[in-house]
């Protein structure tokens, strides 16, 4: 069994996590830092629910309300987490809208990607193996993206678009040359830049 096989196709989230990573670059202000005020903006966004924040997070609304009043500060890791994360998937909503939509023109989007890139013909500079790669990314493909992610797509969901955009871009270079990728697995790192 070769390296590749032996690791899974997709650590959780890479490409979700690097699509999120590429439109914060775009707020104009940082996020809330501390329990307190991510607790603050989360409340606001949800009209003073402390209900619909409690289940957002996964918490009992009394947590909820300790946090607003600051008698609790350091959260364990798991709400920690859940807050970063809510606050950050809620945080300047207009910036990211705009990000979202420039990275969809003709301008595009570019991806950086280390994984492992297999091809079913053999002898050639495309045999399978390891590879950094960097390449814009058709408008097509980055709405395509874009829209499954904002539909809550998984990861599994998301990986076989990357993989044929980069495919077509790089590989074939829009339709002139190397058919025939079999695999996109084993992702070390992946970011895209709007």
């Amino acid at each position: 069994m070769s390296d590749h096989e032996q690791q899974p196709a997709l650590s959780r989230s890479k490409v979700l996590d690097a699509l999120a990573r590429a439109e914060r670059k775009g707020f104009t202000r940082p996020a809330p830092k501390s329990a307190k005020a991510q607790m603050k903006f989360l409340l606001t966004r949800a009209k003073g629910s402390t209900q619909a924040v409690a289940e957002r997070l996964g918490v009992s609304r009394r947590t909820v309300e300790r946090y607003r009043a600051g008698k609790l500060t350091t959260p364990q890791k798991r709400l920690q987490t859940a807050l970063v994360e809510e606050t950050g998937s809620d945080w300047q909503p207009q910036v990211r809208a705009q990000v979202r939509a420039a990275a969809a023109t003709p301008r595009g989007t570019m991806v950086e990607v280390t994984a492992y890139f297999g091809f079913t013909c053999t002898g050639s500079s495309d045999d399978g193996r390891e590879r950094q790669i960097t390449t814009d990314i058709s408008p097509t493909y980055v709405k395509q993206i874009l829209e499954l992610q904002e539909a809550g797509a998984t990861e599994e969901d998301l990986h076989p678009i990357v993989a044929e955009a980069i495919t077509e871009s790089y590989f074939t270079e829009w339709g002139t040359r190397a058919d025939g990728l079999q695999d996109f697995t084993s992702v070390s790192s992946i970011s895209f830049r709007y």
